[in-house]
């Protein structure tokens, strides 16, 4: 079962609730990480985010979050910051109106892809804000699907002996599927693969390149995989961003040759990079994160993706439990989502946030609190 667009509370809910925001903020985030952090594009050693807080004038607050990560967002901390303190002020300027106009008018302030992080969290803080509101999970509002969804578990670039104990270790935390990021080396890629399958014999697993290959080294990867008995449920973004022929190329060996999908991540950076791909059979699979588009686009996206007959993976850009728990709210509620990749919460070494969900292993259980977490010592003085 998947809830349509159209058969979920939060669209009449924008048309019907009053928004009259009181107090709003946006401050830095900052967490370490377990360990670092090494895709093909860069390595993460602290989370350096935006944590944003909205409270409407009948005291209800909601929090959002605005991830940053070097080589993927558009923006860094400052400007980010910078950024959602002029959003936050001009929904405190703004006349009390429907939800779904002030939304609008975010996303005429903060349009495309420059600052699309800033618009998620902000849309994400309104729309907690909402929900708490009239006492209603997200989970609920976006559908009521579920109230649970399973993730994966990323295992960043590490040598084969590193990267078998990760892979050891979630096996008996009760992980099934883990997601591996590669494209930097193409033959220690395959090392590590051998070896982490050793290590997890009957784990299902992801890769994602994070652009790094060619299109001619992600075809040698599928074909050296399939040689080794290996085959991946999913190989996310293997060439550049912009390298649509080769995304097609692998896309169509991949999926006639290997009967592996290709999902588009890095390449989607909004509506129209998705009409490009439907259009061109460029890939199998959308990777949804709210950081690229917002809460708007992504809920534009998953209904043209859907129509299309294309899959759908929900992902993230290594947030704490603000983002991820929205995230993982949206995806149990709509229930449409294939691939399911929240796990950055469990890579941070501390957890800034209370509240939202519990976990058990890989699975998130969202209860019916109103609200999907706040922000551990926050004082919001103004």
């Amino acid at each position: 079962m998947t809830a349509t667009v159209g058969s979920f509370g939060f669209q009449s809910l924008t048309e019907t609730f009053t928004v009259d925001v009181s107090r709003a903020e946006g401050r830095p985030l900052n967490v370490p990480l377990v360990a670092p952090f090494t895709i093909a594009s860069s390595r993460l050693d602290v989370v350096k985010n935006v944590a944003i807080r909205v409270e409407l004038s009948n005291g209800s607050v909601g929090w959002g979050e605005s991830p940053i990560l070097p080589f993927v967002t558009a923006e860094d901390q400052a400007s980010a910051l910078e950024k959602a303190m002029d959003v936050c002020s001009f929904i405190k300027r703004s006349k009390p109106k429907a939800l779904k106009l002030l939304l609008e008018e975010i996303v005429e302030i903060v349009p495309g892809h420059a600052f699309a992080s800033v618009r998620a969290g902000v849309e994400m803080a309104l729309i907690d804000a909402v929900a708490n509101s009239i006492r209603v999970p997200l989970w609920r509002l976006f559908g009521g699907v579920s109230k649970s969804i399973t993730t994966d578990i990323t295992i960043p670039i590490l040598p084969p002996l590193e990267a078998a104990k990760l892979a050891e270790k979630y096996f008996h935390q009760g992980f099934k599927t883990l997601k591996l990021k590669v494209g930097k080396n193409l033959n220690a890629d395959i090392e590590v693969l051998g070896a982490i399958k050793a290590a997890h014999p009957k784990c299902s697993f992801i890769l994602d390149a994070n652009e790094g290959y060619t299109a001619a080294e992600a075809i040698e990867v599928l074909k050296v995989l399939h040689e080794m008995g290996l085959s991946p449920i999913l190989f996310e973004q293997p060439v550049h961003r912009d390298n649509w022929d080769g995304l097609r190329e692998v896309s169509q060996v991949a999926r006639d040759i290997y009967g592996v999908s290709v999902a588009a991540d890095e390449s989607c950076r909004g509506l129209f990079d998705v009409q490009r791909i439907i259009h061109g059979k460029l890939a199998d699979v959308i990777n949804i994160k709210l950081a690229k588009v917002g809460v708007l686009g992504a809920l534009e996206i998953i209904e043209i993706a859907r129509k299309a007959g294309l899959d759908l993976m929900i992902g993230g850009m290594v947030e704490t439990r603000l983002a991820m728990g929205f995230a993982g709210h949206l995806a149990a509620g709509l229930g449409c989502f294939k691939f399911i990749d929240l796990d950055t919460p469990l890579l941070l070494s501390e957890d800034p946030v209370i509240g939202g969900y519990e976990v058990s292993g890989a699975v998130y259980v969202f209860n019916n609190a109103r609200g999907q977490g706040g922000f551990l010592n926050w004082n919001c003085n103004e």
